[in-house]
């Protein structure tokens, strides 16, 4: 069993971790971090609270997860689970539900409570509009997306099992004597739970808190909500709390680090939604705030702040959304011509698609990647059967891919790298310097 408390000790003390798999494990292994307290951690983890009454269970993980946190949650306590606590409707948060469910009535136990926020249906009824959608995001996302899939291909677990105590802004409850105050923030999601038990002094964090840069950006799903997020890391900070328990990453212990992680997280997210509404405010365009706002790298470096999942460019745009909407200040993309023309018209200019690949692939090979994604994009659109002109593309998002840090940019660039290839074909990959992801 690890001692993650002293884990997350060493890295919070030292300034530094053993990279990002050494901060946000996936074990499947139960560790015990308070009396009666354990952490199973797993994509997302599962926080467990041990009661008279029974179990409490903080999210149960996905549903590829759930029959080995099943197995580390029996070793260390056999009673029954009597209530899971949904932070929010991720995929990675209820997706093992039904197996629990399912243990309850082989074991002819009553089956446990189920609490969520009031807008979670609402989610769920969404991820039925949109399977395929998200099938295809989350292929780009997490190569493959078979974590995300169920048995039967589709997207999300098995079954969606709906709590059947919601919560609107709070709810406090005890079970087995445990006192248990559950309150709502908007940050990652609009359905969003975090938990304050006051007698261990603890703090269930769900995706609050994740260990990396805060995921309020992703390019590829619905709004998030980085002012909320950093008032409810707010929030949490004036507590005190001596352990933190988050959803993904390592528990903390000790009130001055949790209030150091918790209020540098937060002003990550301050300074970026202040520094987009000022420029905003003064009527600058999408595109110059994207390069004017910044964060110092001093907390960037920080190894619970790294931006290797979201990164602040990419929250900036959820910014502008958030209080903007869609229209970036171009007036040209306000009503567009389509890719393709353009891309034809700008080909012609140039001499040719051969002309605009050749000076993207002279770009790339000068490190004006930026640049060198717009021009291969426009030969590509231009003709989009061109092989040498993906042969092209391939190399310059393979390029592009290894100097990313997140997950979310290196998952886009290595998709746009593939479906090139594909076309391409092998012999004309290699032709232009191309290798594997």
């Amino acid at each position: 069993m690890t001692d993650l408390l002293s884990l997350s000790a060493r890295f919070i003390d030292s300034g530094t971790s053993d990279g990002p798999r050494s901060t946000n494990r996936v074990t499947t292994e139960l560790s015990e971090v308070a009396p009666g307290i354990a952490v199973v951690e797993a994509f997302s983890h599962v926080v467990a609270f041990a009661t008279e009454a029974g179990l409490v269970l903080f999210d149960t993980s996905l549903e590829l997860f759930a029959p080995r946190i099943l197995k580390s949650l029996r070793a260390w306590s056999d009673e029954r689970v009597h209530t899971i606590a949904y932070t929010h409707g991720h995929i990675d948060h209820v997706g093992g539900t039904q197996a629990f469910l399912e243990e309850a009535r082989e074991r002819k136990r009553p089956a446990p409570r189920v609490i969520g926020h009031e807008n979670l249906p609402a989610r769920f009824d969404r991820y039925g509009q949109t399977q395929g959608y998200n099938a295809a995001i989350n292929a780009r996302q997490f190569r493959g997306g078979r974590l995300l899939s169920n048995p039967a291909g589709g997207f999300g677990p098995s079954v969606w099992v709906r709590p059947d105590t919601m919560v609107r802004n709070r709810l406090r409850t005890r079970v087995g004597g445990l006192e248990l105050e559950f309150r709502h923030a908007r940050g990652e999601t609009d359905d969003h739970l975090w938990a304050w038990l006051p007698e261990q002094q603890a703090i269930c964090a769900g995706d609050f808190v994740t260990w990396v840069f805060p995921n309020a950006g992703n390019p590829q799903k619905v709004q998030r909500y980085p002012l909320e997020w950093s008032r409810a890391l707010r929030e949490m900070a004036s507590l005190e709390a001596e352990l933190l328990l988050p959803a993904h990453g390592l528990p903390v212990g000790g009130a001055d680090r949790i209030r150091g992680l918790l209020e540098d997280l937060a002003s990550g997210l301050e300074i970026l939604v202040e520094g987009t509404l000022r420029h905003m405010n003064e009527g600058a365009p999408l595109d110059r705030i994207l390069h004017a706002v910044t964060l110092p790298p001093s907390l960037l470096e920080k190894p619970y702040m790294q931006p290797v999942y979201d990164e602040p460019e990419f929250v900036i745009r959820n910014v502008w959304r958030l209080y903007g909407g869609w229209y970036d200040g171009n007036p040209a993309r306000l009503k567009p011509a389509p890719d393709a023309a353009l891309a034809a018209e700008i080909a012609e200019l140039a001499g040719g698609t051969r002309a605009l690949a050749k000076r993207a692939r002279e770009l790339a090979e000068a490190g004006e990647l930026r640049l060198a994604c717009h021009l291969v994009e426009l030969a590509t659109q231009a003709a989009p059967e061109d092989r040498d002109a993906h042969a092209q593309r391939a190399w310059i998002y393979l390029r592009r891919r290894e100097g990313e840090l997140s997950l979310m940019a290196r998952g886009i660039y290595r998709s746009a790298a593939e479906d090139s290839q594909s076309i391409a074909g092998t012999v004309a990959t290699e032709r232009a310097g191309g290798r594997p992801a």
